[in-house]
């Protein structure tokens, strides 16, 4: 199994070059890819450019979106072009994780219609892939740049409804856990491989995970602290999943035991601590160094 570290981008109040910083050191400890999550209404930056830096500043590493909210992104021909200048940029090292989204309030502040998302998220996946196959659109033709993979950039789609598995056999390389331990992704995932065999899908579908870490001094306050205020909007599932953050060396250790025997192709740990270091000691917990 791959393991991959997310970038802190998500923690507000991150300084820009520490971000950069990071991602160069990510990728000389050995990690498989760096990840980025999705908000509109919280203090985050905003994963596309994000990952665009990081593909400036980096030679090998993977770059993921862990995950992308489709739907109040609009138009998915403009998505596409943006997905794809990161794809050209990084030279085919962008995979793309993406869901339908379930936060209302991201969907206001965008004047996206919450209710519809569904049916806008098909529309955007079925318009993305059109314009990485190239299909025309206009008196230039295609819609550029031509992304490096033909096809574009693999999609991974996130989401446990059968809506989701659908969609993932209809426009995905394989599917993306949102949150969650080995016991969650075990059944999630037996739903996924068991939609890609019924639709005929050849091989295995690609399976992702992400996870929460916070090591060294003061572990659990840093993660209480970051995740306390990032879930604050689900209520007492917060608790939850302040909870399930992996703050020993241990528990990294056993969290990739057991995605490892459910099948997980790469597990992505996202830090609730942005301190340089962090890197150092979650590469030698995840067995990496």
């Amino acid at each position: 199994m791959d393991v991959g570290i997310g970038l802190p981008s998500t923690i507000p109040g991150i300084r820009g070059r520490l971000v950069l910083d990071w991602a160069r050191a990510a990728e000389e400890a050995g990690f498989s890819t760096l990840g980025t999550l999705d908000r509109i209404v919280y203090g985050n930056l905003e994963p596309i450019p994000t990952l665009a830096a990081a593909a400036a500043v980096t030679g090998r590493i993977g770059l993921t979106t862990a995950i992308m909210i489709g739907p109040y992104r609009g138009n998915g021909a403009l998505l596409a072009k943006q997905l794809a200048t990161v794809d050209r940029l990084s030279e085919g090292r962008l995979t793309v994780g993406i869901a339908v989204g379930s936060r209302p309030d991201d969907f206001e502040a965008t004047a996206s219609p919450y209710e519809k998302r569904g049916k806008v998220f098909d529309a955007q996946l079925a318009e993305m892939r059109a314009v990485w196959a190239g299909e025309p659109r206009g008196h230039a033709g295609a819609i550029g740049p031509a992304t490096v993979r033909p096809g574009g950039p693999p999609l991974l789609i996130g989401g446990g409804s059968p809506a989701a598995f659908r969609r993932m056999t209809e426009y995905g390389a394989g599917w993306i856990l949102g949150a969650g331990g080995p016991d969650v992704f075990t059944a999630a995932a037996d739903k996924a491989r068991d939609a890609w065999r019924e639709a005929g899908r050849q091989g295995e579908p690609r399976l992702v995970a992400i996870g929460y870490v916070s090591l060294g001094d003061e572990a659990e306050q840093h993660a209480r602290s970051y995740l306390g205020d990032y879930y604050s909007f689900a209520g007492a599932y917060v608790d939850r999943v302040v909870g399930s953050a992996l703050i020993t060396p241990q528990a990294v250790a056993d969290s990739v035991a057991g995605f490892t025997a459910a099948g997980c192709d790469e597990l992505i740990l996202f830090p609730a601590n942005p301190d340089l270091q962090q890197i150092e000691l979650i590469a030698a917990a995840a067995g990496l160094s």
